[in-house]
């Protein structure tokens, strides 16, 4: 199989989908997947329903996370990428464990922003058996994830979460005064507008499927509204002043917990933000900042770490 350029070594999904094993443990899989012109097996992307129904596959079949779903209109998760930051955070982590990724529920994790899919707190406890908090400045999220531990007593038992009912603060509140914690990690809402954000999902929607555009693809303010597998909330993919005004908050507020844990880490979408996040870092005079390339086929990101 051709492996999946740029991804952790570690990761499963560094070879192409095996889809006759994940339609073998999730049969409804089948009716989206089909041949392409060179007999390749594959999923619409740009079909949400696809989206959606190839992430529980992937998440039952490899990671044991059985019926996980989000609701309709939110941000879907691409698993590869997702599992990736958990493996870097895990060489972090092993720095001071002689080499080794350090496993079980000693080691535990902040989730800033883990919205309704709880991704990150979950594949972390399933591959490494870490304890997590996920935070969300949305009771809608928090509820939904609730839900999803509900009926997983495992991972009910490793993750919590705790509703920001401050959407000016990240860590304000989140990190009682006696806890502590391994690592944070974040995927920032990107755009700085609801128009932004739409404007990059429709060019997203024709890039993938340019014989097929279809109407409703943008970012809804309101549920009911039709999405792409690319829809996401407020929280999820917008805030005043996009990623870089909320990573730059992110840096400061590190700075007043800095004895409470000991790697921040967040995803960095957009090359160009590196050089202030470095100022601000600067400033701050953390023991060490680490920018970690990842790539996921065409896609480049990276993830910020830093520590006091």
């Amino acid at each position: 199989m051709e492996k999946e350029k740029g991804l952790h070594p570690r990761n499963k999904h560094i070879e192409n989908y095996n889809f006759k094993e994940l339609i073998s443990d999730h049969p409804s899989l089948s009716s989206y997947v089909k041949e392409n012109k060179y007999g390749d097996l594959g999923v619409d992307f740009s079909d949400a329903n696809a989206v959606l129904c190839l992430n529980q596959a992937l998440l039952s079949h490899h990671y044991k996370i059985e019926k996980w779903t989000i609701p309709k209109g939110h941000l879907c998760p691409a698993i590869p990428g997702r599992v990736d930051y958990i493996h870097h955070i895990a060489d972090l982590l092993g720095e001071s464990h002689n080499g080794v990724p350090p496993v079980g529920t000693k080691v535990k994790g902040l989730d800033v922003g883990t919205g309704t899919s709880c991704i990150y707190p979950l594949l972390g406890n399933s591959i490494y058996g870490w304890k997590f908090v996920g935070t969300d400045i949305s009771t809608d999220a928090i509820n939904h994830v609730k839900g999803l531990l509900s009926s997983h007593p495992t991972f009910k038992k490793n993750i919590k979460t705790r509703y920001q009912d401050s959407p000016a603060n990240i860590f304000v509140n989140m990190i009682k005064p006696d806890e502590k914690f391994d690592f944070s990690m974040c995927n920032p809402p990107f755009y700085s507008s609801l128009e932004e954000a739409n404007s990059a999902s429709d060019r997203k929607s024709k890039n993938l499927n340019k014989n097929k555009v279809k109407k409703g693809h943008s970012l809804s303010k309101s549920n009911n509204d039709k999405t792409s597998n690319f829809g996401g909330l407020k929280a999820e993919l917008w805030c005043p002043g996009g990623e870089k005004a909320f990573i730059l908050k992110m840096i400061k507020e590190s700075n007043e917990v800095k004895e409470q844990c000991r790697w921040f880490t967040t995803l960095v979408s957009k090359k160009d933000h590196l050089e202030d996040f470095y100022k601000a870092l600067e400033v701050l005079k953390p023991s060490e900042v680490r920018t970690i390339e990842m790539q996921h086929g065409q896609k480049n990101s990276r993830i910020l770490a830093w520590h006091f």
